[in-house]
């Protein structure tokens, strides 16, 4: 079944030409171009992807992924003028699962859109483990679910497949460009901060005092460990 991309963006010429550019390739769209409008798509036809512009009229890009993430874990790709590192290193600290500038070649859209469905369908790496556990922290692959301390947890699609990485190689330490490569894929144009933001996110979901982490462990100059201890 083809999968289901909702795109919301208030300029109709540029919903028009991504909708055109992903049916091309095989998907399905939805367009919105305003937050309720998005919401309502989103609670009649639930999509497999949103890509998400942040300038939006009257409900923020901000405001609308806020409400999306408290009804589901849908992966997001957020689209903006705004090239900015904060704006960028903000979008992925919410949880997005990535972000994209305007102006964006098809090609390169499309190609995030692929590599971040590949990796929310669990397809990036085979699953030796169906059952990770290490540590106090359990996670389901097949299920894709996830409990620190026998309490349910909710990641988003990233934070899942970054947490199983590392659980599969715990106790070995792993860089930054092998997180990368793992984790986000190769066809991705993103820097190792990216690995960073995202420990950083994922340690204030499953660490008791994420300041001083016993899990998600740094290894200065090379990259991070999951401590096993």
């Amino acid at each position: 079944m083809a999968e289901r991309i909702l795109i919301v963006e208030d300029e109709p010429n540029l919903a028009e030409s991504v909708a055109y550019a992903l049916q091309r390739e095989g998907f399905v769209t939805q367009t919105a171009a305003d937050g309720p409008s998005a919401l309502d798509c989103f609670e009649a036809q639930p999509p497999d992807l949103v890509l998400l512009d942040l300038m939006l009229p009257g409900l923020s890009g901000w405001q609308l992924f806020t409400a999306l993430r408290k009804r589901s874990a849908v992966p997001v790709i957020m689209l903006t003028a705004r090239g900015e590192e904060a704006d960028r290193v903000a979008g992925l600290e919410m949880g997005a699962d990535d972000y994209v500038v305007k102006p964006f070649s098809m090609r390169e859209l499309i190609a995030r859109v692929r590599a971040v469905l590949r990796r929310t369908a669990g397809t990036e790496e085979p699953e030796a483990e169906a059952v990770l556990e290490a540590g106090g922290v359990r996670l389901d692959a097949s299920r894709r679910e996830t409990w620190v301390e026998g309490v349910p947890v909710q990641l988003t699609p990233k934070e899942f497949d970054l947490l199983a990485y590392l659980l599969r190689h715990r106790g070995r330490v792993r860089s930054r460009e092998q997180i990368l490569a793992a984790v986000w894929g190769q066809e991705e144009y993103l820097d190792e901060r990216t690995v960073d933001v995202h420990i950083r996110w994922l340690r204030k979901k499953i660490e008791k005092d994420p300041a001083v982490p016993r899990r998600l462990l740094t290894v200065r100059g090379i990259g991070y460990k999951f401590s096993e201890a």
